[in-house]
Formats: C-alpha cells, sequence, structure tokens
C-alpha cells in the first residue's frame, strides 16, 4: 500500500472539495487500520530453573540411536530415562525426578501459562495456514486447533532484532520430514512453540525455538533443534538420533568440544541430506 501526500489549497477544504475534518477522520482510520495489522513484538519469556535443560519430561525419556543433548536432560515426576549411552549428554546432566527436575518442571508450566494468556498480534487464526513458504516478524501467532509446518519457514528478525516469537498453538504441533525453522537477522533465544497437546518433529527436521508441550514429544530420525528445547509437561519425549542444543554460549574450557558437537551434528544432516537426494 501506497501513503500519497499532496500539498493543498490554504481554504478549509482539501483539493476534492471535501471538508479537511474528513480527510484527517479518513487518514487515522488507515493509520490505525495499519497499526492493528502490524504484528506486535511478544515480551521476552522467562523459563526460570528449566532454563539449563535441553530436554524436560514428565513421564519418561527414550532415546534410540546416538542422540546428542546439549544441556541438562531431566525427567519428573517419571523417572526412567533410556538409551543413555547409546546418546550423550554434553554440558549438562542427567536428572531423574530430583529436586532441579521438580523446580524446572514448575517453572516450564509457568512460562507455557505465559504463553498461552498473551494476545495474539494479529485477528488471524493460522490454523488453517501450512507455514511452508510463510516469513514472519516478531510477534504472538496463534492457532485455534493444530499447527502444520511442511516445508520451510522463515522467521525474520531484520526489523526488529531484539524480538520474539511466540506461537499458541490449541492442539498439535507436527512438521513434515525435512522441514526447516530458519532465522534471519537476531537471536533465537526467545522463540517459543506452546503446544495445547503433543508435537510430532519429522525425521531430518531442522527445528528452531522452544517447545513447550501440554502433553508428549516426539522427533522422528535425524531431527535437530539447535539453540532451543523440548518441554513435555505431562507426557514423553522420544528421541532417535538427534541433536538438541539449548547451549547458546559453551561455558569458557568447552568452547572447542561444543564447537565439535555442533559441527559433528551438521555433517550428520548434510550428509543424510546426500542421502535423501540419492547422491550417496
Amino acid at each position: 500500500m501506497k501513503i500519497l501526500l499532496f500539498s493543498e489549497p490554504q481554504a478549509n477544504t482539501h483539493a476534492c472539495g471535501q471538508p479537511r475534518h474528513l480527510k484527517t477522520f479518513a487518514t487515522t482510520m488507515v493509520f490505525g487500520f495499519l497499526a492493528l495489522c502490524r504484528p506486535a513484538s511478544a515480551l521476552p519469556v522467562s523459563l526460570g530453573a528449566s532454563q539449563s535443560f535441553a530436554i524436560l519430561g514428565a513421564a519418561t525419556i527414550t532415546s534410540t540411536g546416538e542422540t546428542v543433548v546439549i544441556g541438562d536432560l531431566g525427567v519428573s515426576p517419571g523417572s526412567a530415562i533410556t538409551g543413555f549411552p547409546l546418546g550423550i549428554v554434553v554440558d549438562g546432566a542427567m536428572h531423574s525426578n530430583d529436586a532441579q527436575t521438580v523446580q524446572a518442571q514448575q517453572d516450564a508450566l509457568a512460562a507455557y501459562n505465559i504463553l498461552a494468556g498473551e494476545t495474539p498480534s494479529s485477528l488471524l487464526d493460522y490454523s488453517a495456514i501450512d507455514l511452508d513458504g510463510l516469513t514472519l516478524t516478531p510477534g504472538t501467532y496463534y492457532f485455534s486447533t493444530g499447527a502444520q509446518l511442511s516445508g520451510t519457514l522463515t522467521l525474520d528478525h531484520r526489523s526488529n532484532p531484539g524480538g520474539a516469537f511466540h506461537f499458541q498453538i490449541g492442539s498439535t504441533l507436527n512438521t513434515a520430514v525435512d522441514a526447516q525453522v530458519i532465522m534471519l537477522g537476531g537471536s533465537d533465544n526467545d522463540v517459543f512453540w506452546q503446544v495445547g497437546s503433543s508435537a510430532t518433529i519429522g525425521g531430518g527436521t531442522e527445528f528452531t525455538g522452544n517447545i513447550i508441550a501440554h502433553s508428549s514429544i516426539t522427533f522422528g530420525t535425524g531431527a535437530s533443534v539447535i539453540n532451543g528445547r523440548a518441554f513435555a509437561l505431562n507426557g514423553a519425549i522420544t528421541l532417535d538420533n538427534n541433536t538438541i542444543s539449548a547451549a547458546a554460549v559453551p561455558e569458557p574450557g568447552n568452547w572447542i568440544f561444543g564447537a565439535l558437537l555442533l559441527g559433528l551434528a551438521c555433517t550428520r544432516t548434510f550428509a543424510r541430506s546426500l542421502q535423501v537426494a540419492g547422491k550417496v
């Protein structure tokens, strides 16, 4: 939409002979409409004691294959953690229904409730929209039912580098195999997916952000979350050769190891993409 400004006669009417106050009213309505449609910035959300966790489940945590978790891994009120080893936890520890995981679950629930209670940035319900091919700016996006990503979603921070992306999802979150969430500019530390039931992240998906699901979270083979987390408030978390990293900045002395692990994750993703393309 273009807004053109014209010089006006010095009389009480504008060039079309309409009273000046009518033009003022019309201009106010236009800018008010534009302000309503422009996504407002979501506010930062604190994770409290759950901040250090990359994986936080409620019932069980199960892993198949060489899963890499960068950050803490914990479960509460359940206690079962299987698949570690072969999976590994780096720059963190495993917690089974201890005081730290109890507090982490409480703080994750508090964050979930804050996200669920936010006012959406626009009146649009994204439930009927496949997120594939969309480019979104910071704001709070509302889904009355489920959210679906079949391809690539771009989150563009460039107009607001400090802005947050919050997704309020009434039921399920599902991504197809090899889906992607791409960041342009800014930080991905404040991307949140509040999921009303369960999340299923398709195999090979490169995901961004913190998933806080009311029920369970399932990751397909080779899916990854870099600089994000997976929290299941009432259900299980199922992993399969995944890389989940909550470590925004490695601790001094560990940065070389952290860089090697991230390089390993990228190499595994690249190798898998070649297999999908039939080149190896």
